[in-house]
């Protein structure tokens, strides 16, 4: 099995309502994908509640294999989500995979 973990920092908002909005967009959208991509065992998405750190969001996914992690990353749907959702609102990203 792999774990795949992803942290996202976002861009500055007008408001933290304005941000709040956009995390639970993102998270109800990325574990949707668990309906719609079959290699995918679990994927859940968390909010960071340290304001000291530097990350806003956390995707924790479990899949068979580092193949499977490629199989979900370029899947039109998940591709859809990153580049639609995310990306505008992207500052930076950091990713680890594991086996496990």
């Amino acid at each position: 099995m792999v774990r795949h973990i992803v942290m996202f920092k976002l861009k500055a908002f007008a408001t933290p309502a304005e941000k709040q909005a956009k995390m639970e967009e993102i998270k109800t959208r990325l574990e949707a994908l668990k309906d719609k991509i079959d290699v995918l065992r679990s994927i859940r998405v968390d909010f960071n509640i340290n304001p000291e750190e530097t990350w806003d969001l956390i995707l924790t996914t479990e899949l068979d294999t580092l193949q499977d992690v490629n199989t979900y990353a370029n899947h039109p749907e998940h591709v859809a989500v990153a580049k639609g959702i995310i990306g505008p609102v992207k500052a930076d990203r950091a990713c680890v995979d594991y086996a496990y």
